[in-house]
Formats: C-alpha cells, sequence, structure tokens
C-alpha cells in the first residue's frame, strides 16, 4: 500500500485540485469527471487501480470513466498490439475492481472503464463485448481519432479540392514529423522508411490516398505509418480553419458516409451487438 500510495496518490490528489477548480467555474452538473492513467511505463495492476479508485473517493471525485493503461501497445489509428487473451483477463479484473470499488467507496454507480486510443483496435472487441455482457458493465472507448482520420479519407475520396486538400494535411504532417510525433511517442510506431514523400502523395489518385490511408489491414496498399502520422498530424488541419471546416462541408456526402460507416460497423456493433 505504500509502495503504490507513493507512486499515485500525489497525482490523484492534484485531480482532486483540478477536477474543484472546474466545479468553482463552471458547477459540477455541467462536466463529466474522467480520470487518464494511459500513458504510463507499465499497466496498472488491480490492487493498484483499488487504492487509485479509493483516493479518487477520498477526493470526493465523482469520477463517471477511469482510463487505465492495459498490457500491449494502443497505437493512434492502428489495430491493438499485444496478446489478445492477456488482455481479455486484465479487462475482466478491473470491472471486477471498479465493481467493488463502486459498492465499498461510494463511488458513481455508472462509473466505467475507458479505453484510450481505443478507435480501430478490431481485434479486442470481441473480448470487450464478451466482458461488458458478463459484467452488465458500461464502457467509453476514445474514438475522436479514428473519426478524423475518416475525415481525411472522405475528403480524398471525394477528389478534387478534397483530395488536394488531404495531399497537403499530409505534406504538412511530413514536414513537421519530429514535433507531431514527440507528444506520442509511446502511442505510434512509424517506419519513416515506409513513409512516401511529399511529392509521390502528390501524384497519387484518389483510390490510391484512399487505399494507404483506410484501416484495411487486408490491403496490400494499406500503409499504418502514414495512417498514424495523419493521426497525430490533426493539427495541421486545425491550422487551416475555416479552410478546412468549409472543405468538410463541400465534401459531406463522402465524410459522412465514410464516418458513419466505421463509426457503426467497425466500432459499434461489434462492441454492443
Amino acid at each position: 500500500m505504500e509502495r503504490i500510495a507513493g507512486k499515485f496518490l500525489l497525482a490523484v490528489q492534484e485531480a482532486g485540485k483540478v477536477y474543484r477548480h472546474i466545479v468553482a467555474a463552471k458547477g459540477a452538473d455541467q462536466i463529466i469527471p474522467e480520470i487518464s492513467m494511459d500513458e504510463t511505463d507499465s499497466p496498472q495492476t488491480p490492487p493498484e487501480l483499488l487504492t487509485i479508485l479509493a483516493a479518487i473517493a477520498d477526493e470526493g471525485i465523482p469520477i463517471q470513466t477511469i482510463a487505465p493503461k492495459f498490457t500491449g501497445r494502443f497505437n493512434k489509428g492502428v489495430d491493438y498490439v499485444g496478446d489478445v487473451a492477456q488482455f481479455e483477463q486484465e479487462f475482466n479484473d478491473d470491472l471486477c475492481v471498479i465493481a467493488h470499488a463502486i459498492k465499498t467507496y461510494g463511488l458513481p454507480a455508472s462509473l466505467k472503464l475507458s479505453v484510450h486510443s481505443g478507435s480501430d483496435k478490431f481485434s479486442i472487441y470481441a473480448p470487450i463485448r464478451r466482458a461488458l455482457a458478463k459484467h452488465g458493465a458500461g464502457l467509453h472507448l476514445k474514438t475522436a481519432g479514428t473519426t478524423w482520420l475518416e475525415e481525411v479519407v472522405g475528403l480524398a475520396e471525394a477528389g478534387g479540392s478534397g483530395l488536394a486538400l488531404a495531399k497537403e494535411i499530409y505534406a504538412g504532417a511530413l514536414a513537421h514529423i519530429d514535433e507531431l510525433c514527440a507528444p506520442y511517442a509511446t502511442v505510434i510506431d512509424i517506419d519513416r522508411t515506409r513513409l512516401p514523400d511529399a511529392e509521390t502523395v502528390n501524384g497519387w489518385t484518389s483510390e490510391q490516398f484512399v487505399r494507404a490511408l483506410r484501416h484495411n489491414p487486408n490491403d496490400a496498399q494499406f500503409n499504418p505509418g502514414l495512417r498514424q502520422l495523419l493521426h497525430v498530424g490533426f493539427k495541421v488541419a486545425a491550422k487551416m480553419g475555416k479552410r478546412y471546416l468549409d472543405q468538410l462541408e463541400a465534401c459531406q456526402e463522402t465524410v459522412s458516409r465514410n464516418v458513419t460507416q466505421n463509426l457503426l460497423e467497425r466500432h459499434l456493433r461489434p462492441l454492443f451487438l
């Protein structure tokens, strides 16, 4: 207990300060508190998670979701890399810990496990679905990244100015690869030797760009490094501001179709149906 407290207690106390600061400014009914610890060097064990939840309860944080680190690699925008059976055991263990903490420490009954960088982790969705059904538990799956990537797929698929903007985003991400990747070093694995240069991509057809980016491991043209780079390259599009948003509107048909199909068919159905 001393070892676990020494490792996590100060961080939980800081989370309490942040929570109270936000509540003072916005009101408790205006936020959904989550605490994440997924970007750590090693996974939290069940006793560690239990201690963390006890400390959170002591801080009076009505936590709704908690994101631990699991065994294996949760790289941005690509499938899980690791022992699926071990992940399933850990996920079930963590659900048991949460259920116990809710009853023992008075945490909200709606408390859920949160899987960060959870999008596109197709190989673990069946184990997650089995565990949720077994324990009657809920889930928060962080999917912002896959939606952003499907927006770019939609732009590229539209051709014309949409494809041109997608190519511009890639060129910008490639030019700033070091600064874009640095904050995400623990959750990306990019083989830079397999990244095409901007000039090559500029000559691609719509189909070539889509096949390189769309997450289809069975497609020989799929490039996981390119997909991960574009995942962390969202800042390039953000700096475009209205120009990017206007292009999304112009390509609404292809963007909407790709985003909807990806979330519904590749995420929600495997997880819950």
